[in-house]
């Protein structure tokens, strides 16, 4: 059994009534079968204001499963004691989806057993993406692989997908934060975006939420910015949600899905030694790395709990808000 998914189904035990989990479905190779676990908590409320964690889509970035589940455990812990969340979550739902590919973290491969990469695989088609790196259907032998042409989507996808729908679409306030490492030398926050190079049409929202965090937290040290800043994709799973939000959910709803992608560089420029392992390209290989990095985002999933529940703050703009954060955005991202 996969470790993460140990550790997840120990919390479950521990929290008992205190938590709502589900299996969502089971990821297949052969004999092997795993489940994908989501854990809720707080308001029952469709409409409520939510925040959803995510990890593990892609294989070889274990980090951002354990730093799922890093947080996951913290607010366990803090479920059991601090009667200032269990107010708050009388408004508020949180939900945890920590290993949304488990097979492809045991076997240590990017895609899911069937050589999908996931975060191509929605029925999203981009403008002019890098050739494979952008999704391609040439064959799963080749990283990036979106699946065949007419294909259903992949069972975790498929199963993220509906669970974050089913959480999110009647909510009037929702924030999803996905994790991920790649390649650059400081942590990064991506949204909406990555099929086209073009302002989404939530970016004065994005912009609000950048500024409130950059306000609230001035030393803070990510980069915040577009996800086609850095390239385009086919397929991207949270452009579908944003799209699929926008068109379904409530009419003057807010959704802000966001992508928190970890700067492996990092920990290579400490220890190139680490690219003599495959691993080793996506997640620290140090103790103390690992440590600094699973505690490394509590500010800013707290940050986003507080955010949510204070949507006028930055959400929910007039007119003249909505330009002048329009304007800031496209002078910063896309001057």
């Amino acid at each position: 059994m996969l470790s993460e998914i140990q550790q997840v189904e120990k919390i479950i035990r521990e929290l008992g009534p205190l938590v709502r989990a589900e299996v969502l479905t089971h990821s297949e190779k052969g004999p092997l079968r795993l489940p994908i676990h989501k854990l809720s908590f707080g308001s029952e409320d469709p409409q409520a204001p939510v925040v959803g964690l995510v990890g593990g889509i892609h294989g070889l970035e274990r980090i951002g499963s354990q730093v799922c589940i890093s947080l996951l455990h913290s607010f366990s812990e803090l479920m059991l004691w601090d009667q200032s969340l269990r107010s708050s979550l009388k408004n508020l739902r949180i939900f945890f989806i920590p290993v949304v590919n488990p097979i492809g973290i045991l076997q240590r491969t990017r895609s899911n057993p069937r050589g999908v990469d996931l975060m191509r695989n929605a029925p999203v088609e981009a403008e002019a993406p890098p050739r494979l790196l952008g999704g391609h259907r040439y064959s799963p032998r080749l990283p990036w692989y979106r699946g065949a042409e007419g294909a259903p989507l992949e069972s975790e996808s498929a199963a993220l997908i509906e669970a974050v729908r089913k959480e999110t679409f009647q909510s009037r306030m929702a924030i999803t934060v996905d994790f991920h490492s790649g390649f650059g030398l400081q942590d990064q926050i991506w949204f909406p975006y990555a099929k086209t190079t073009k302002p989404y049409p939530g970016i004065g929202v994005a912009h609000a939420f950048k500024d409130l965090f950059d306000r609230t937290y001035p030393y803070h040290f990510y980069r915040i910015e577009p996800q086609a800043l850095n390239y385009t994709t086919h397929g991207d799973l949270w452009d579908y949600l944003y799209d699929q939000y926008t068109e379904k959910g409530p009419k003057e709803g807010v959704y802000l899905p966001l992508c928190l992608e970890m700067g492996s560089w990092m920990w290579v420029k400490k220890n190139p030694l680490q690219l003599l392992n495959m691993q080793g390209y996506f997640n620290p290989t140090k103790s103390h790395r690992m440590r600094r990095t699973l505690r490394r985002h509590n500010t800013f999933f707290d940050f986003a709990i507080r955010a949510a529940l204070s949507p006028q703050s930055w959400a929910y703009l007039s007119e003249e808000q909505r330009l002048k954060h329009e304007s800031l955005a496209k002078d910063l991202w896309y001057a």
